[in-house]
């Protein structure tokens, strides 16, 4: 996600500093290179051997005759974004007012006036994040360009975000973004059909696929919402659904301002009369099953120029018969391409998948980061 990049990791003095190892750790682990600048109060609260162990890189803890803030954040800078996390109220207010104090504002000023990428995650006590100041501070730097990570808010406190939600923004900004203004709707996940209070019938699908195709399309440049079991994710609006009819008219309240769908979800084909009462065990049942919508048909009849992406699962281990069926589903539904794999790579790390179009046809393998990142550029591909 983040090959080659070169990041410029400044530290300030909030407590939220001593989680900066863990987000030097997987900046790294994605790809990036990493150099950190700390404040004074930054060291009073993690040790600068700290960073230096996580980054492998010297850590920046003052400005000298190496003018420092140039080598890194200037015209020819070694880093290729600013990343401030955390960055406490104090130091947001000081960007905005171009006050070079301490080595990370310093750095601030000399990349914004530089043109760089800069990256904001704040962390400090909720009445602090709420000050008008600070308010009026971050819609400078928005209005800058500046992009700001949204903090947790708990506890009375607006907390760092996860390490995940720091590391998709930062991707955001420094890649290319061939879905910039764009609004992908993706279903993920398996849907449950309640047999009674207790019981359900559903699949193993893990909804893998589809967070990675919706992570991979936020990177992209898109505004993307994500209609599956109601699991919080920091790139996407999510609409919270469990059963095949649920998941329908959760595409139908979004898919008037869609610019895609990517049907990722192994939706129920079957669902049943749910009991009332729990069912009691030890007897003999039977249950009738009735058939469900088919979630791309009822959209397509309904939005007849959404480009919609479908998938076909398959157990059968022939590629041949795989594609056979894809293009069916593909000619069916004038889906822009399907996405076709083996059942069983559900709940796996990594998968084999074929993307089938009218006319040719593309393997890829690889782990479910790596092809949700081949769907959402086949799919911008589509949108071009």
């Amino acid at each position: 996600m983040l090959d080659g990049v070169n990041v410029a990791l400044g530290v300030s003095g909030s407590i939220a500093a001593v989680k900066t190892v863990e987000l030097a750790h997987e900046l790294r682990r994605q790809g990036a290179e990493v150099r950190a600048v700390m404040t004074e109060a930054a060291q009073g609260i993690i040790h600068p051997w700290a960073l230096e162990f996580a980054t492998e890189n010297s850590v920046v803890t003052e400005i000298t005759g190496s003018v420092e803030h140039v080598e890194l954040c200037g015209y020819d800078g070694w880093a290729d974004v600013l990343l401030l996390a955390p960055s406490t109220a104090n130091t947001i207010g000081k960007v905005a007012g171009a006050v070079d104090d301490t080595p990370v504002t310093t750095c601030a000023t000399t990349a914004l006036g530089a043109g760089m990428p800069v990256v904001v995650a704040p962390a400090m006590h909720a009445p602090m994040y709420d000050h008008p100041g600070v308010l009026d501070a971050i819609e400078t730097l928005e209005d800058w360009g500046v992009e700001f990570v949204d903090p947790r808010l708990e506890e009375g406190k607006a907390k760092i975000a996860e390490e995940e939600a720091i590391v998709l923004d930062v991707a955001r900004v420094v890649g290319d973004r061939p879905l910039d203004d764009e609004h992908v709707v993706i279903t993920s996940g398996p849907t449950s059909e309640s047999i009674d209070p207790v019981r359900v019938l559903s699949n193993r699908a893990s909804g893998r696929t589809g967070r990675a195709i919706g992570k991979a399309c936020y990177v992209r440049g898109a505004e993307v919402t994500l209609v599956h079991d109601g699991l919080e994710v920091p790139y996407a609006d999510v609409v919270a659904v469990e059963s095949a009819a649920e998941m329908l008219e959760g595409v139908r309240s979004v898919a008037d301002d869609a610019d895609a769908l990517v049907s990722a979800a192994a939706i129920s084909d079957y669902t049943v009369e749910t009991a009332p009462e729990k069912l009691r065990s030890g007897q003999d049942l039977s249950l009738d099953l009735e058939p469900t919508p088919k979630l791309i048909d009822s959209i397509r009849e309904e939005y007849p120029d959404l480009p919609i992406v479908g998938f076909k699962v398959e157990t059968g281990g022939d590629d041949e018969a795989m594609v056979e069926q894809a293009r069916e589903t593909l000619a069916r539904a004038d889906l822009a391409f399907v996405v076709a794999n083996d059942a069983s790579v559900m709940g796996a790390e990594t998968t084999r998948v074929l993307l089938v179009r009218a006319g040719t046809t593309e393997e890829h393998e690889g782990t479910k980061t790596e092809i949700g990142g081949h769907v959402a550029d086949a799919l911008a591909e589509e949108l071009a």
